[in-house]
């Protein structure tokens, strides 16, 4: 049986330059109920305002994947990366043993808005490593996979047993995804508004719950979902 859970009951911070939604607990925001989901362990839904960003600051053991809606992201990093981030990219860091980077919105007149993820690594204290695919030519209709444990079909190689897909689609689309047997599903509605078998789900809104299942996300509004396979 799946779960929903409504954008409105994620945890909200204004800090000015920074506007924040915290699907599980995140820095001031804490609900005991909240602070993950199986290997899940944050999603960001963030508007970061022009000209401004996070200053130099550390992770370590965590697998943090960041995906760009709107606008501009400039990243640097300790390992000598550094990129403008642009909407339709994906963005992999693995803290592992520890790693220091930037984030910053490097433009004068527009909010940047992103979903950082941060996922629980199944080895602790690997070799940080960086990584980035562009889902810019992915065709409306679609689900393709982003990240898995084993880089399949060109995805991004993460320590964790998880898959991450992203779903585009136009209005009337549908896709499918089967969530197998002892397997867990966490799905956020990234922009626009889908059904999930025949369940209403808009911007911010997550659905949640176990295998076996087969899903079919159906398009009401022009939308963008990401979709967790998890152990």
């Amino acid at each position: 049986m799946f779960q929903v859970r409504k954008s409105n009951a994620r945890g909200h911070v204004q800090h000015g330059w920074l506007e924040s939604f915290h699907t599980f607990s995140f820095a001031d925001y804490h609900d005991p109920q909240w602070t993950g989901y199986r290997h899940l362990r944050v999603i960001n839904d963030d508007w970061i305002m022009p000209g401004q960003g996070f200053g130099q600051h550390p992770h370590r053991d965590m697998e943090i994947i960041t995906y760009m809606l709107e606008g501009e992201l400039e990243h640097r990093d300790s390992l000598g990366n550094g990129r403008i981030l642009r909407a339709g990219d994906v963005q992999y860091m693995a803290a592992g043993t520890g790693i220091l980077h930037s984030e910053f919105n490097p433009n004068p007149a527009t909010p940047t808005h992103l979903l950082q993820i941060w996922i629980k690594p199944d080895t602790r204290g690997v070799a940080p490593r960086y990584a980035e695919m562009s889902l810019t030519d992915q065709q409306p209709g679609t689900l393709r996979l982003v990240a898995s444990a084993d880089g399949r079909a060109g995805s991004i190689l993460i320590h964790q047993d998880a898959d991450l897909w992203i779903g585009k689609l136009n209005t009337g689309q549908e896709v499918f995804h089967s969530l197998n047997e002892s397997r867990h599903l966490w799905l956020h509605v990234a922009t626009g508004e889908i059904t999930v078998n025949g369940q209403m789900l808009a911007a911010g809104d997550a659905l949640y719950g176990a295998g076996p299942a087969r899903l079919s996300l159906t398009c009401v509004q022009p939308a963008q979902a990401l979709l967790f396979d998890l152990a």
